[in-house]
């Protein structure tokens, strides 16, 4: 062994031992492996530049991209609303249809992401016993599909990067079908070990909100439980005013009637999950000025404004502002929005038209705090402009009609054009971390391959490994992607493991497609740890959840998972 491979396998092996013991993100130890590699002389500057137009890692940088814009229409929103029942079997295996389907074409991320809210706030079931199905539904969901998950992307990107064609969009389905399918099955038969804990208090201040009920309303005529209104992330319904009556607390047989308004408590980052509501509009809606950035202001202890009602004062006339929600510290308001007295003190939450900054008598009443930005929804035909052209690009894509990564960017221009994404979003939302991770993982692979690292550790290997089954091959590579995706992150594990797997195949004249899927679908099989995976992460946090409830579920379905895979792909084309 020569100094340049001691040099990389002494960067490989201190990335892995950053990866699992550091507390680094793995942007900052792949960035810092690719200066080392640099610095070292074992990789060139243009090798960098080559693997950062990889076209699986371009196609990954697309999908992200589109979907922030898919995340924005209402219907995983709308269905998260009427996911959780009174009956458990029923509200699981609604949650896990919902997540599992999304994820197939949506980022899984998002998804929980999405999901995570109407969990915690529904009043029939500890949410701590279903935001780990949560996770793991949206886990195995995005093993259906080659876009279902980051993981697949990445290992499609190192496939092309060595010459292969890389994945076919349903290659990933029969495996991920039935295994999914299965351990959806086998989590509801161990729900009975999932906990009951409580949920983390949240740490936003809560806003007092009124909205109106209009006619023709998809809210008229049922009740607050028949309209979900119980399950709106971290928003709480507190009243309803009808007819000048006020009416608290709110029963969940009550039933919504035209012109009801509609008072809740909660954060107003969730404002968006009203929005989504078809006949439900907000007062400073109604007012005509709703914006996506909201501004912040405290009502000064000299203000003229003291001791009047909003619908007195006329205050959009007197500021070019719509009041959109009120707090007052240390007491809990009541009643209709307008009719509110302010005092010195009360946070007010405005939607500025274009001349506020300018009026003078602003700076007389408040102090300007902050800009809060919120979730705008998409009008109808934008919705219907984001969900069809995502659905025919991944058809046409499916279908061999039109390339992913070209049809991805025809719609990424379409976004654009009908205004459902903005430039300034689509640099917002660029994945630069997770660049990072793939250019990183990309390059540590090409210095193991041209130092000749890569074809040392298989001769060491071939006198143990040359006369080896196949098939004990390939759970060889199976399992040390799992465990070392339990330690560092999925997308981590499989861009480390992949050369591995590549060299093996060569030395063994092996087939590569069972090898680079095993790869793929261990590096996605993260349910024993919290950690590895980012859903897991989210629920995770979400709740007080310790490592040993991730373990006593995740473990038996990490083995069934792991046994239909390996099963699959052993007969499919080791057999």
């Amino acid at each position: 062994m020569d100094i340049n491979q001691f040099i990389v396998l002494g960067i490989f092996f201190s990335t892995i031992a950053a990866l699992v013991f550091s507390n680094q993100r793995p942007s900052a130890v792949f960035s810092f492996a690719t200066l080392l590699l640099l610095v070292s002389g074992q990789l060139s500057l243009d090798g960098v530049l080559h693997n950062l137009t990889n076209k699986g890692l371009i196609t990954l940088v697309l999908l992200l991209l589109v979907s922030s814009a898919v995340d924005k229409t209402a219907l995983v929103k709308r269905l998260g609303r009427k996911l959780v029942t009174a009956s458990f079997s029923t509200s699981y295996w609604k949650l896990f249809g919902l997540t599992f389907t999304s994820s197939a074409l949506l980022n899984n991320t998002a998804v929980v992401a999405a999901l995570i809210g109407p969990v915690k706030q529904n009043q029939h079931h500890p949410a701590s016993r279903l935001l780990i199905p949560l996770s793991y539904s949206a886990i195995l969901g995005g093993t259906v599909t080659l876009i279902g998950t980051s993981t697949n992307l990445i290992v499609d990107s190192f496939m092309q990067e060595h010459g292969h064609p890389g994945f076919n969009f349903w290659d990933f389905t029969l495996y991920g079908l039935i295994a999914g399918l299965a351990c959806g099955l086998l989590l509801f038969m161990l729900s009975g070990l999932l906990p009951e804990i409580e949920n983390k208090r949240d740490n936003y201040r809560a806003y007092m909100v009124e909205a109106d009920v209009e006619a023709g309303s998809e809210l008229i005529g049922k009740t607050v439980e028949e309209n979900h209104l119980r399950n709106l992330p971290e928003l709480f319904l507190l009243e309803i005013v009808r007819s000048g009556q006020l009416i608290s607390p709110v029963t969940p047989d009550m039933m919504i009637m035209e012109g009801d308004k509609l008072i809740f408590s909660g954060n107003v980052q969730k404002l968006d999950s009203l929005s989504h509501i078809r006949g439900l509009t907000t007062f400073a809606e109604a007012d005509g000025i709703m914006h996506k950035n909201l501004t912040e202001v405290l009502v000064a202890n000299r203000a003229q404004i003291i001791n009047q009602t909003i619908k007195a004062l006329g205050f959009r006339a007197l500021f070019d502002a719509a009041v959109v929600a009120i707090r007052r510290d240390g007491e809990q308001l009541s009643g209709k929005l307008g009719d509110i007295r302010l005092k010195a003190g009360d946070f007010l939450l405005l939607a500025v038209g274009p001349d506020f900054a300018s009026r003078k008598n602003v700076a007389k009443n408040f102090f300007v705090l902050s800009e809060q930005e919120i979730a705008r929804p998409l009008s109808l035909s934008q919705e219907w402009i984001t969900l069809g052209g995502f659905l025919l690009t991944v058809a046409l894509a499916a279908l061999s009609v039109v390339p992913l990564p070209v049809g991805l960017l025809f719609f990424a221009a379409g976004l654009l054009l009908f205004n459902v994404s903005s430039n300034g979003e689509m640099k917002r939302n660029l994945p630069l971390n997770l660049i990072v991770v793939i250019v990183g993982a990309l390059s540590l692979a090409t210095a193991l391959e041209s130092s000749g690292v890569i074809a040392l550790t298989t001769g060491l290997m071939k006198p143990y490994l040359a006369d080896t089954d196949w098939l004990l091959a390939l759970i060889i590579v199976y399992v040390s992607t799992l465990l070392l995706t339990e330690f560092v992150t999925n997308n981590a594990a499989a861009a480390l493991m992949f050369p591995f797997a590549y060299g093996l195949t060569g030395m063994l004249q092996a087939p590569l497609m069972p090898f680079a899927l095993a790869v793929a679908f261990a590096a996605s099989a993260s349910f024993i740890s919290p950690f590895g995976y980012q859903t897991n992460l989210l629920v995770y946090n979400a709740v007080n959840y310790r490592f040993s409830h991730f373990a006593r579920v995740g473990l038996p379905v990490s083995l069934l998972y792991s046994t239909i895979v390996l099963t699959l792909l052993n007969m499919t084309y080791l057999s």
